[in-house]
Order: C-alpha cells, then structure tokens, then sequence
C-alpha cells in the first residue's frame, strides 16, 4: 500500500549545532569540538573533544577556541568514536522514525561543512541528510537586511543582551538556539501583523 504524503512527513526538531576547528577547510584542519542542543531543549546538550585527525593548524583558529592539539592528541575522543557518540545522540533526542533532525548553525555552511565530512569520513551516516538552516541567511530573509547586519556585533545587542559567543562549541550552540528562537519570534510578530493588515484591507 502507497505510504501518503502525510504519513511521509515528520515533524522536525531543530537542532542547534557549533564546531571549533584548527582551520578552515576540513579536508586539510581537524574539526577539535562539537557542541550541539535542541533550539526547544538547549539545557540538553551534547559536547566532545576530538583527538585531531590533520596536523594542520591556523593558530589564530586556535586561539578562539583555547584548545591545544597537544593536549587533545591525548586526552581527546578518538574521531570515529566521537562522530558515533554524536549520531547516537541525534538519535536519542530525534528519534528518526518518528522525527527529523534539522541542523541550525550561525553560519551554518562551516560547520555543517565539517560535521559532514566527519560522517563521510568515518563512515557514518548522517542523522542531518545534506542540508540545514543558516541563522544569517534567515535573518536577511526576514529583515531584508544586509549580510553586514547578520553579525554578531549587530544581533547580539538585539537578541542576547550584548554578550559575545564564548567559542565553547556548546555554549555557542546553547547562544544561537536562543538566538533562533528570539529571531522566529520576531518572524512571528511579522507573519501576524503582515495578515492582519491584510484582513483589514
């Protein structure tokens, strides 16, 4: 029997994810940290250190983040394990045969550009498919503002009472799902008042 097109459709959970790397392309840096939570549930959070799989480094790269490749040489997650742990973790918190998994990022083509390759590269599949939603290119989209406008020097005094990105990966995650969820609501307030003006046209 033909599965109809509402039976095809899940809802979706959105799920806010962060990276730190050594550099900016991953088939030459390592991707060192992954922070993740639900946009709805960002006390739920996921976090890992990984051991570095590329000797690359852009040292600025790492001074944002803090974090050492010597240090993480050693006492980091094996990568394959890591990216195991994470999938899992999709899994457990969007069950796949009921929900879809949608992947936020702020900026979201880099680390979602990273997080992909990992799956690929250690042979996972991954529980986002190849797409997700971009924090500042659904900013402009409401707005109809300038990419300019999309930093976090223009945002954050808007939506997170000033304060900077900590780049801890899961911090950062834990910033950009409260900024998602203060930008929908605004997009919200948008769709009302747009219908409105309409009804009484």
């Amino acid at each position: 029997m033909a599965v109809s097109e509402k039976q095809r459709i899940r809802p979706e959970r959105f799920i806010s994810v962060d990276v730190e790397t050594a550099g900016p392309t991953p088939g030459d840096y390592a991707m060192i940290s992954i922070g993740a939570c639900p946009v709805d549930e960002p006390e739920r959070g996921f976090y890992v250190e990984l051991k570095p799989d590329r000797d690359a480094v852009v040292e600025s790269a790492l001074e944002v983040s803090g974090l050492k490749m010597e240090t993480l040489a050693v006492e980091g997650t094996d990568p394959r394990a890591a990216m195991e742990e994470f999938a899992q973790w999709i899994r457990d918190v969007v069950p796949p045969q009921t929900h879809r998994a949608v992947f936020v990022g702020f900026n979201a083509v880099f680390d979602w550009m990273f997080v992909n390759e990992y799956f690929v590269r250690y042979g996972i599949e991954n529980p986002f498919g190849h797409g997700g939603i971009d924090i500042k290119s659904y900013y402009v989209g409401m707005m109809g503002s300038t990419w300019e406008q999309t930093s976090m020097r223009h945002l954050s005094p808007k939506y997170l009472s000033g304060r900077p990105l900590s780049h801890n990966a899961l911090g950062d995650a834990r910033d950009q799902a409260e900024l998602f969820r203060r930008i929908s609501e605004d997009a919200a307030a948008l769709r009302t008042a747009s219908t409105q003006a309409t009804e009484a046209s």
